[in-house]
């Protein structure tokens, strides 16, 4: 099921309760204990940070091929022989959604709103952590309102998390100031790692505008001690500037006119774009760019 595919009675602006709910369906097919690191759909793509949503279970000798970051020192040093640390999957492990509703979030050029397909991604993974019997939690936050969730177990925890969702005051923009989007992503990086606990597995689904050095530190602290993907949404317009010619942007209480004609512009806001993406792939070390188009191949399908 394509994230970018809206259905004809969906508002591609809004997400309702009974669209997100309609997701548990499909989320069957994601299985969150097949960590792959892929491209999510065309703008957007998954990645991993280090850390690990597995509990330890024992130490053998390192083999060629190994995770150097698995090596258990204490034992290493015990013993004449490099010892790697083995991990098995922890039982109810507790999935943090973390989801971005700031301003930044609520535009599109085609297509439906980054937040629709942000709120429609964080819907399959809290159905598909509540049919895999996680305690499922996580966080909300926009430019003025962030919600935690502390993980729980069931179908009212995915219910729960749903209707969090929709029910956000960022969804209405009630704040027609200025505000700052920067910070907030800061604030809600800060409270995630006050909720993240150790062996968690934490999805964060956001643009990252505005993913300063202080909410990089929070997010590293938090990745040290629990798997953490990071699913990067954009809209085109984001990568690109259209042809050349001058164009009309609308906005509720705004419009601005752009022109494209100059093609060193348009170099320069491709390049722009691009850089920032390098550095976001090289903050989450990623290391697969095998692209697919939906989020149930990007997390890897249960073998049938």
């Amino acid at each position: 099921m394509r994230l970018d595919h809206i259905p004809e009675n969906v508002s591609p602006v809004s997400v309702t309760q009974a669209g997100l709910i309609r997701l548990s369906g499909p989320a069957r097919a994601i299985a969150l204990d097949v960590l792959r690191v892929n491209s999510l759909q065309t703008g957007a793509y998954v990645s991993h940070f280090r850390g690990r949503g597995m509990e330890f279970d024992e130490s053998r000798p390192y083999q060629p091929g190994d995770d150097p970051r698995s090596i258990d020192w204490r034992v290493t040093a015990r013993s004449t022989t490099a010892y790697t640390k083995l991990f098995r999957e922890e039982r109810e492990r507790p999935v943090l959604v973390v989801v971005d509703l700031r301003s930044t979030m609520h535009f599109a050029t085609q297509g439906c709103y980054k937040s629709v397909n942000a709120s429609r991604a964080a819907a399959l993974l809290a159905w598909a952590a509540h049919h895999r019997g996680d305690r499922l939690g996580g966080l909300i936050f926009g430019d003025t309102t962030h919600r935690e969730l502390k993980p729980r177990l069931g179908r009212q925890a995915a219910l729960r998390y749903v209707h969090e969702l929709v029910g956000h005051r960022d969804w209405q923009q009630l704040d027609k100031h200025e505000t700052n989007g920067t910070e907030a992503f800061k604030q809600a990086m800060s409270a995630l790692r006050r909720v993240a606990r150790p062996g968690s597995l934490v999805v964060v689904i956001s643009d990252f505008t505005g993913f300063s050095r202080g909410a990089q530190s929070y997010l590293s602290s938090v990745a040290r001690h629990n798997e953490v993907l990071a699913v990067f949404i954009n809209d085109p317009l984001e990568r690109d500037l259209p042809p050349p010619g001058r164009y009309r942007l609308v906005a509720p209480d705004d419009e601005l006119a752009i022109d494209t004609y100059a093609s060193s512009a348009r170099r320069d806001y491709h390049n722009a774009f691009e850089q920032r993406t390098h550095e976001l792939e090289a903050f989450c070390q990623r290391t697969d760019d095998d692209p697919v188009s939906t989020l149930q191949k990007a997390l890897g399908r249960r073998a049938r």
